[in-house]
Protein backbone atom coordinates (compact mmCIF):
# COMPACT_ATOMS: atom_id res chain seq x y z
CA UNK A 1 0.00 0.00 0.00
CA UNK A 2 1.25 3.47 -0.90
CA UNK A 3 1.22 6.69 1.08
CA UNK A 4 -1.14 8.19 -1.49
CA UNK A 5 -3.60 5.37 -0.73
CA UNK A 6 -3.72 5.46 3.06
CA UNK A 7 -7.12 7.06 3.67
CA UNK A 8 -9.13 3.85 4.17
CA UNK A 9 -6.49 2.21 6.29
CA UNK A 10 -5.85 5.33 8.38
CA UNK A 11 -9.54 5.28 9.22
CA UNK A 12 -9.15 1.64 10.27
CA UNK A 13 -6.27 2.56 12.56
CA UNK A 14 -8.19 5.42 14.13
CA UNK A 15 -10.98 3.03 14.96
CA UNK A 16 -8.67 0.33 16.30
CA UNK A 17 -5.30 1.77 17.36
CA UNK A 18 -2.47 -0.63 17.99
CA UNK A 19 -2.04 -1.63 21.60
CA UNK A 20 -1.10 -4.55 23.84
CA UNK A 21 -2.00 -7.87 22.30
CA UNK A 22 -5.33 -9.16 23.55
CA UNK A 23 -5.91 -12.76 24.43
CA UNK A 24 -8.27 -14.15 21.79
CA UNK A 25 -11.76 -14.21 23.26
CA UNK A 26 -14.37 -16.60 22.08
CA UNK A 27 -18.02 -16.13 22.71
CA UNK A 28 -21.46 -17.43 21.74
CA UNK A 29 -22.49 -16.73 18.13
CA UNK A 30 -25.49 -14.66 17.12
CA UNK A 31 -26.23 -13.61 13.54
CA UNK A 32 -27.74 -10.14 13.14
CA UNK A 33 -31.57 -10.22 13.23
CA UNK A 34 -31.56 -14.01 13.22
CA UNK A 35 -33.30 -14.65 16.50
CA UNK A 36 -30.36 -16.19 18.30
CA UNK A 37 -31.51 -14.36 21.46
CA UNK A 38 -34.66 -16.50 21.62
CA UNK A 39 -35.09 -19.25 24.16
CA UNK A 40 -33.30 -22.57 23.79
CA UNK A 41 -36.53 -24.23 22.67
CA UNK A 42 -37.16 -21.65 19.95
CA UNK A 43 -33.55 -21.92 18.84
CA UNK A 44 -33.85 -25.55 17.81
CA UNK A 45 -35.21 -24.77 14.35
CA UNK A 46 -32.70 -21.97 13.75
CA UNK A 47 -29.82 -24.17 14.88
CA UNK A 48 -30.84 -26.90 12.47
CA UNK A 49 -30.99 -24.38 9.64
CA UNK A 50 -27.54 -23.09 10.51
CA UNK A 51 -26.18 -26.62 10.69
CA UNK A 52 -27.39 -27.30 7.18
CA UNK A 53 -25.22 -24.45 5.90
CA UNK A 54 -22.07 -25.77 7.52
CA UNK A 55 -19.30 -27.29 5.43
CA UNK A 56 -19.73 -31.05 5.11
CA UNK A 57 -17.00 -31.95 7.61
CA UNK A 58 -18.18 -29.22 10.05
CA UNK A 59 -14.72 -27.67 9.97
CA UNK A 60 -15.84 -24.45 8.33
CA UNK A 61 -18.89 -22.25 8.01
CA UNK A 62 -20.11 -18.96 6.63
CA UNK A 63 -18.81 -15.93 8.50
CA UNK A 64 -21.27 -14.13 10.75
CA UNK A 65 -21.92 -10.42 10.35
CA UNK A 66 -18.97 -8.36 11.56
CA UNK A 67 -16.51 -11.26 11.57
CA UNK A 68 -13.04 -10.23 10.33
CA UNK A 69 -9.59 -11.75 10.03
CA UNK A 70 -7.62 -8.66 11.11
CA UNK A 71 -8.25 -5.32 12.81
CA UNK A 72 -6.99 -3.63 9.62
CA UNK A 73 -6.79 -4.40 5.93
CA UNK A 74 -5.18 -7.69 4.84
CA UNK A 75 -2.21 -6.56 2.74
CA UNK A 76 -0.20 -9.76 2.11
CA UNK A 77 -0.59 -13.54 1.96
CA UNK A 78 1.81 -16.49 1.75
CA UNK A 79 1.21 -20.26 1.81
CA UNK A 80 3.55 -22.97 3.07
CA UNK A 81 4.77 -25.43 0.41
CA UNK A 82 2.63 -28.21 1.87
CA UNK A 83 -0.46 -26.02 1.58
CA UNK A 84 -1.39 -26.46 5.23
CA UNK A 85 -0.64 -23.01 6.68
CA UNK A 86 -1.50 -19.51 5.47
CA UNK A 87 0.29 -16.40 6.69
CA UNK A 88 -1.39 -12.99 6.45
CA UNK A 89 0.08 -9.55 7.03
CA UNK A 90 -2.05 -6.55 7.92
CA UNK A 91 -2.41 -2.85 8.52
CA UNK A 92 -2.97 -3.83 12.17
CA UNK A 93 0.82 -4.45 12.35
CA UNK A 94 0.47 -8.20 12.91
CA UNK A 95 1.07 -11.42 11.01
CA UNK A 96 -1.41 -14.22 11.58
CA UNK A 97 -1.10 -17.93 10.85
CA UNK A 98 -4.15 -19.93 9.75
CA UNK A 99 -4.77 -23.58 8.90
CA UNK A 100 -5.72 -24.48 5.34
CA UNK A 101 -8.27 -25.32 4.13
CA UNK A 102 -10.15 -25.07 7.45
CA UNK A 103 -9.38 -21.41 8.15
CA UNK A 104 -8.59 -22.03 11.81
CA UNK A 105 -6.75 -19.18 13.55
CA UNK A 106 -3.45 -20.63 14.80
CA UNK A 107 -1.13 -17.86 15.96
CA UNK A 108 -0.54 -14.11 16.03
CA UNK A 109 2.98 -12.73 15.48
CA UNK A 110 3.71 -9.26 16.82
CA UNK A 111 6.77 -7.03 16.67
CA UNK A 112 6.31 -4.67 13.73
CA UNK A 113 5.45 -1.08 14.62
CA UNK A 114 3.70 -0.15 11.35
CA UNK A 115 1.70 -1.78 8.54
CA UNK A 116 2.88 -5.25 7.47
CA UNK A 117 3.03 -4.94 3.67
CA UNK A 118 4.58 -8.24 2.59
CA UNK A 119 5.12 -11.84 3.72
CA UNK A 120 7.02 -14.72 2.11
CA UNK A 121 7.70 -18.32 3.17
CA UNK A 122 10.82 -20.35 2.41
CA UNK A 123 10.60 -23.42 0.19
CA UNK A 124 11.18 -25.74 3.15
CA UNK A 125 8.32 -24.09 5.03
CA UNK A 126 10.46 -23.34 8.08
CA UNK A 127 11.06 -19.62 7.68
CA UNK A 128 8.68 -16.69 7.33
CA UNK A 129 9.87 -13.25 6.23
CA UNK A 130 7.76 -10.14 6.79
CA UNK A 131 8.31 -6.54 5.69
CA UNK A 132 6.75 -3.39 7.00
CA UNK A 133 6.42 0.33 6.69
CA UNK A 134 8.50 0.45 9.90
CA UNK A 135 11.55 0.03 7.56
CA UNK A 136 12.37 -3.49 8.84
CA UNK A 137 12.37 -7.09 7.67
CA UNK A 138 11.67 -9.73 10.29
CA UNK A 139 12.53 -13.43 10.03
CA UNK A 140 10.34 -15.87 11.98
CA UNK A 141 10.57 -19.61 12.55
CA UNK A 142 7.71 -21.85 11.46
CA UNK A 143 5.59 -23.36 12.83
CA UNK A 144 6.61 -21.86 16.20
CA UNK A 145 6.43 -18.23 15.11
CA UNK A 146 9.52 -17.25 17.09
CA UNK A 147 11.25 -14.03 15.98
CA UNK A 148 14.72 -14.98 14.77
CA UNK A 149 16.14 -11.73 13.39
CA UNK A 150 15.32 -8.17 12.38
CA UNK A 151 17.03 -6.69 9.31
CA UNK A 152 17.36 -2.91 9.23
CA UNK A 153 19.36 -1.85 6.14
CA UNK A 154 16.52 -0.13 4.26
CA UNK A 155 16.09 3.58 4.97
CA UNK A 156 12.36 3.81 4.21
CA UNK A 157 9.16 1.75 4.19
CA UNK A 158 9.47 -1.72 2.65
CA UNK A 159 6.68 -2.91 0.36
CA UNK A 160 8.00 -6.09 -1.27
CA UNK A 161 9.60 -9.38 -0.24
CA UNK A 162 10.30 -12.72 -1.94
CA UNK A 163 12.29 -15.87 -1.20
CA UNK A 164 14.27 -17.61 -3.96
CA UNK A 165 13.26 -21.13 -5.09
CA UNK A 166 16.34 -22.66 -3.46
CA UNK A 167 15.62 -20.83 -0.20
CA UNK A 168 19.07 -19.21 -0.05
CA UNK A 169 18.15 -15.65 -1.06
CA UNK A 170 15.71 -13.07 0.18
CA UNK A 171 14.86 -10.02 -1.95
CA UNK A 172 13.25 -6.87 -0.58
CA UNK A 173 12.05 -3.71 -2.31
CA UNK A 174 11.42 -0.36 -0.66
CA UNK A 175 10.48 3.27 -0.93
CA UNK A 176 14.21 4.11 -0.84
CA UNK A 177 14.20 3.02 -4.54
CA UNK A 178 16.42 0.05 -3.68
CA UNK A 179 16.27 -3.72 -3.91
CA UNK A 180 18.35 -5.63 -1.40
CA UNK A 181 19.46 -9.25 -1.58
CA UNK A 182 20.02 -11.11 1.67
CA UNK A 183 21.38 -14.56 2.50
CA UNK A 184 19.13 -17.06 4.23
CA UNK A 185 18.89 -18.18 6.93
CA UNK A 186 21.63 -15.84 8.21
CA UNK A 187 20.04 -12.60 7.02
CA UNK A 188 23.34 -11.11 5.86
CA UNK A 189 23.10 -8.30 3.30
CA UNK A 190 24.72 -9.50 0.07
CA UNK A 191 23.94 -6.82 -2.50
CA UNK A 192 21.97 -3.65 -3.17
CA UNK A 193 20.45 -3.22 -6.63
CA UNK A 194 19.81 0.29 -7.91
CA UNK A 195 18.15 1.44 -11.11
CA UNK A 196 14.56 2.32 -10.32
CA UNK A 197 13.76 6.02 -10.10
CA UNK A 198 10.98 5.60 -7.54
CA UNK A 199 9.99 3.19 -4.84
CA UNK A 200 9.88 -0.54 -5.50
CA UNK A 201 6.44 -2.08 -5.01
CA UNK A 202 7.03 -5.72 -5.94
CA UNK A 203 9.78 -8.32 -6.41
CA UNK A 204 9.58 -11.91 -7.67
CA UNK A 205 12.10 -14.68 -8.40
CA UNK A 206 11.83 -16.74 -11.57
CA UNK A 207 11.14 -20.46 -11.01
CA UNK A 208 14.76 -21.37 -11.82
CA UNK A 209 16.09 -18.65 -9.54
CA UNK A 210 18.19 -17.02 -12.28
CA UNK A 211 16.07 -13.87 -12.67
CA UNK A 212 14.58 -11.32 -10.33
CA UNK A 213 11.75 -9.11 -11.57
CA UNK A 214 10.91 -5.84 -9.87
CA UNK A 215 8.06 -3.38 -10.40
CA UNK A 216 8.05 0.23 -9.36
CA UNK A 217 6.17 3.46 -8.96
CA UNK A 218 8.30 4.64 -11.91
CA UNK A 219 5.94 2.58 -14.15
CA UNK A 220 8.66 0.12 -15.20
CA UNK A 221 9.57 -3.50 -14.63
CA UNK A 222 13.23 -4.44 -14.39
CA UNK A 223 14.81 -7.86 -14.90
CA UNK A 224 17.99 -8.65 -12.99
CA UNK A 225 20.37 -11.59 -13.40
CA UNK A 226 21.18 -13.70 -10.36
CA UNK A 227 23.34 -14.10 -8.40
CA UNK A 228 25.25 -11.17 -9.95
CA UNK A 229 22.40 -8.69 -9.67
CA UNK A 230 23.14 -7.17 -13.07
CA UNK A 231 20.34 -5.24 -14.76
CA UNK A 232 19.39 -7.12 -17.94
CA UNK A 233 16.49 -5.07 -19.31
CA UNK A 234 13.75 -2.62 -18.48
CA UNK A 235 10.16 -3.29 -19.58
CA UNK A 236 7.98 -0.28 -20.31
CA UNK A 237 4.37 0.02 -21.34
CA UNK A 238 2.36 0.63 -18.20
CA UNK A 239 1.07 4.18 -17.79
CA UNK A 240 0.89 4.10 -14.00
CA UNK A 241 2.82 2.38 -11.26
CA UNK A 242 3.39 -1.37 -11.35
CA UNK A 243 1.82 -2.92 -8.28
CA UNK A 244 2.71 -6.63 -8.59
CA UNK A 245 4.55 -9.05 -10.88
CA UNK A 246 4.30 -12.86 -11.07
CA UNK A 247 6.16 -15.50 -13.12
CA UNK A 248 4.52 -18.47 -14.82
CA UNK A 249 5.75 -21.85 -13.50
CA UNK A 250 7.87 -22.44 -16.62
CA UNK A 251 9.41 -18.98 -16.41
CA UNK A 252 8.29 -18.12 -19.94
CA UNK A 253 5.73 -15.46 -19.02
CA UNK A 254 5.74 -12.56 -16.59
CA UNK A 255 2.41 -11.02 -15.57
CA UNK A 256 2.23 -7.48 -14.22
CA UNK A 257 -0.66 -5.60 -12.65
CA UNK A 258 -0.78 -1.83 -12.59
CA UNK A 259 -2.69 1.18 -11.40
CA UNK A 260 -3.44 1.86 -15.08
CA UNK A 261 -6.19 -0.82 -14.58
CA UNK A 262 -4.47 -3.33 -16.87
CA UNK A 263 -2.57 -6.59 -16.63
CA UNK A 264 0.26 -7.12 -19.09
CA UNK A 265 1.78 -10.44 -20.17
CA UNK A 266 5.46 -10.38 -21.17
CA UNK A 267 7.41 -13.16 -22.89
CA UNK A 268 10.73 -14.11 -21.34
CA UNK A 269 13.66 -13.87 -21.54
CA UNK A 270 13.34 -11.24 -24.30
CA UNK A 271 10.73 -9.18 -22.41
CA UNK A 272 8.43 -8.62 -25.39
CA UNK A 273 4.86 -7.55 -24.59
CA UNK A 274 2.50 -10.41 -25.53
CA UNK A 275 -0.84 -8.85 -24.69
CA UNK A 276 -2.65 -6.40 -22.46
CA UNK A 277 -5.67 -7.58 -20.47
CA UNK A 278 -8.43 -5.12 -19.70
CA UNK A 279 -11.64 -5.54 -17.77
CA UNK A 280 -11.10 -4.14 -14.30
CA UNK A 281 -12.79 -0.81 -13.70
CA UNK A 282 -10.20 0.35 -11.19
CA UNK A 283 -6.54 -0.12 -10.33
CA UNK A 284 -5.09 -3.66 -10.34
CA UNK A 285 -3.49 -4.39 -6.97
CA UNK A 286 -2.65 -8.10 -7.23
CA UNK A 287 -1.72 -10.78 -9.77
CA UNK A 288 -0.97 -14.47 -9.26
CA UNK A 289 -0.35 -17.41 -11.61
CA UNK A 290 -1.63 -20.90 -10.82
CA UNK A 291 0.89 -23.73 -10.20
CA UNK A 292 -0.01 -25.38 -13.54
CA UNK A 293 0.40 -22.08 -15.41
CA UNK A 294 -3.08 -22.23 -16.95
CA UNK A 295 -4.80 -19.61 -14.82
CA UNK A 296 -4.09 -15.98 -13.94
CA UNK A 297 -5.90 -14.26 -11.08
CA UNK A 298 -6.07 -10.51 -10.65
CA UNK A 299 -7.41 -8.42 -7.78
CA UNK A 300 -8.53 -4.83 -8.01
CA UNK A 301 -9.76 -1.75 -6.25
CA UNK A 302 -13.07 -2.44 -7.99
CA UNK A 303 -13.55 -5.05 -5.22
CA UNK A 304 -13.42 -7.97 -7.68
CA UNK A 305 -11.15 -10.86 -8.61
CA UNK A 306 -10.90 -11.89 -12.23
CA UNK A 307 -9.76 -15.26 -13.56
CA UNK A 308 -8.04 -15.36 -16.97
CA UNK A 309 -6.84 -18.25 -19.12
CA UNK A 310 -3.16 -18.56 -19.93
CA UNK A 311 -1.53 -18.12 -22.36
CA UNK A 312 -4.57 -16.76 -24.26
CA UNK A 313 -5.53 -14.15 -21.70
CA UNK A 314 -9.27 -14.76 -22.09
CA UNK A 315 -11.47 -13.58 -19.22
CA UNK A 316 -13.08 -16.65 -17.66
CA UNK A 317 -14.88 -15.39 -14.59
CA UNK A 318 -15.32 -12.46 -12.22
CA UNK A 319 -15.49 -13.29 -8.51
CA UNK A 320 -17.36 -10.99 -6.16
CA UNK A 321 -17.74 -11.03 -2.40
CA UNK A 322 -15.21 -8.62 -0.94
CA UNK A 323 -16.56 -5.25 0.16
CA UNK A 324 -13.36 -3.30 -0.44
CA UNK A 325 -10.11 -3.39 -2.44
CA UNK A 326 -8.65 -6.84 -3.24
CA UNK A 327 -4.95 -6.30 -2.63
CA UNK A 328 -3.38 -9.75 -2.37
CA UNK A 329 -3.93 -13.17 -3.99
CA UNK A 330 -2.28 -16.57 -3.61
CA UNK A 331 -2.94 -20.01 -5.09
CA UNK A 332 -2.63 -23.14 -2.98
CA UNK A 333 0.30 -25.35 -4.06
CA UNK A 334 -2.07 -27.92 -5.59
CA UNK A 335 -3.87 -25.21 -7.57
CA UNK A 336 -7.28 -26.18 -6.20
CA UNK A 337 -7.79 -23.07 -4.08
CA UNK A 338 -7.39 -19.32 -4.47
CA UNK A 339 -6.95 -17.20 -1.33
CA UNK A 340 -7.72 -13.48 -1.38
CA UNK A 341 -7.08 -10.67 1.09
CA UNK A 342 -8.78 -7.29 1.14
CA UNK A 343 -8.86 -3.94 2.86
CA UNK A 344 -12.28 -5.07 4.10
CA UNK A 345 -10.17 -6.89 6.75
CA UNK A 346 -11.15 -10.37 5.57
CA UNK A 347 -9.57 -13.38 3.90
CA UNK A 348 -11.68 -15.43 1.50
CA UNK A 349 -11.23 -18.87 -0.03
CA UNK A 350 -12.34 -19.85 -3.56
CA UNK A 351 -12.48 -23.29 -5.20
CA UNK A 352 -10.92 -23.73 -8.63
CA UNK A 353 -11.48 -23.83 -11.53
CA UNK A 354 -15.13 -22.87 -10.96
CA UNK A 355 -14.28 -19.89 -8.72
CA UNK A 356 -16.90 -20.75 -6.12
CA UNK A 357 -16.68 -18.96 -2.76
CA UNK A 358 -16.14 -21.59 -0.08
CA UNK A 359 -17.92 -21.38 3.29
CA UNK A 360 -14.68 -20.98 5.23
CA UNK A 361 -14.45 -18.31 7.90
CA UNK A 362 -10.96 -16.93 8.59
CA UNK A 363 -12.11 -15.30 11.79
CA UNK A 364 -10.16 -14.00 14.77
CA UNK A 365 -12.74 -13.45 17.49
CA UNK A 366 -10.43 -10.95 19.22
CA UNK A 367 -10.38 -8.78 16.09
CA UNK A 368 -14.09 -8.98 15.29
CA UNK A 369 -16.70 -6.52 16.51
CA UNK A 370 -17.83 -7.08 20.07
CA UNK A 371 -21.40 -7.09 18.76
CA UNK A 372 -20.55 -10.11 16.62
CA UNK A 373 -20.93 -13.32 18.58
CA UNK A 374 -18.71 -16.26 17.71
CA UNK A 375 -17.60 -19.53 19.20
CA UNK A 376 -14.79 -22.01 18.80
CA UNK A 377 -14.10 -25.68 19.36
CA UNK A 378 -10.90 -27.68 19.44
CA UNK A 379 -10.22 -30.95 17.67
CA UNK A 380 -6.85 -32.68 17.30
CA UNK A 381 -5.11 -29.67 18.77
CA UNK A 382 -6.54 -27.18 16.24
CA UNK A 383 -9.13 -24.53 17.11
CA UNK A 384 -11.95 -23.78 14.67
CA UNK A 385 -14.30 -20.79 14.61
CA UNK A 386 -17.94 -21.43 13.73
CA UNK A 387 -21.32 -19.70 13.92
CA UNK A 388 -23.73 -20.72 16.63
CA UNK A 389 -25.90 -23.77 16.13
CA UNK A 390 -23.30 -25.77 14.21
CA UNK A 391 -22.93 -29.45 15.09
CA UNK A 392 -19.77 -30.43 16.92
CA UNK A 393 -17.94 -33.18 15.02
CA UNK A 394 -16.70 -36.34 16.75
CA UNK A 395 -13.79 -35.65 19.08
CA UNK A 396 -14.48 -31.91 19.30
CA UNK A 397 -14.35 -30.06 22.62
CA UNK A 398 -16.01 -26.64 22.86
CA UNK A 399 -13.62 -24.09 24.40
CA UNK A 400 -15.30 -20.75 25.07
CA UNK A 401 -13.85 -17.80 26.99
CA UNK A 402 -16.79 -15.46 27.12
CA UNK A 403 -16.61 -11.76 26.47
CA UNK A 404 -18.21 -9.61 29.18
CA UNK A 405 -21.93 -9.28 28.66
CA UNK A 406 -22.37 -12.42 26.57
CA UNK A 407 -23.08 -16.01 27.40
CA UNK A 408 -21.57 -19.32 26.40
CA UNK A 409 -23.00 -22.69 27.31
CA UNK A 410 -20.51 -25.11 25.81
CA UNK A 411 -17.43 -24.86 28.05
CA UNK A 412 -15.87 -28.30 28.50
CA UNK A 413 -18.66 -29.97 26.56
CA UNK A 414 -17.35 -32.96 24.59
CA UNK A 415 -19.29 -34.05 21.54
CA UNK A 416 -19.95 -37.61 20.67
CA UNK A 417 -20.76 -36.50 17.15
CA UNK A 418 -24.04 -36.65 15.39
CA UNK A 419 -26.88 -34.42 16.53
CA UNK A 420 -25.34 -32.54 19.47
CA UNK A 421 -25.65 -28.78 19.26
CA UNK A 422 -24.78 -25.93 21.59
CA UNK A 423 -26.53 -22.60 21.98
CA UNK A 424 -25.99 -19.20 23.54
CA UNK A 425 -27.37 -18.75 27.07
Amino acid sequence: MRESDNSDELNDRKEAPAGPERTPQVYAVRKARSGWTLSRRNLLGAAAAAAAAVHKDARAADCVVGAVSHLGGVMALAVTPDGRVLASGSVDQTIKLWSLPQGAFLKRLTGHSHYVTGVAISTDGRLLASVSQDHTIKLWSLPEGALLKTLTEHSDQIDAVAVSPDGHLLASGAKDYMIKLWSLPEGALLKTLTGHSSWVNTVAFSPDGRLLASGSFDQTIKLWSLPEGALLRTLTGHSDWVEEVAFSPDGGVLASGSWDKTIKLWSLPEGALRRTLTGHSSQVEAVAVSPDGRLLASGSRDYTIKLWSLPEGALLKTLTGHSNNVVTLRFSPDGELLISGSTDKTIRLWSLPEGKALPVCFMDAAASQTTTEAAQYTRDGVTYTLPCGCPLPPGAVCTCNCVKGTGCSCVNYSSGGGGHYWYPN
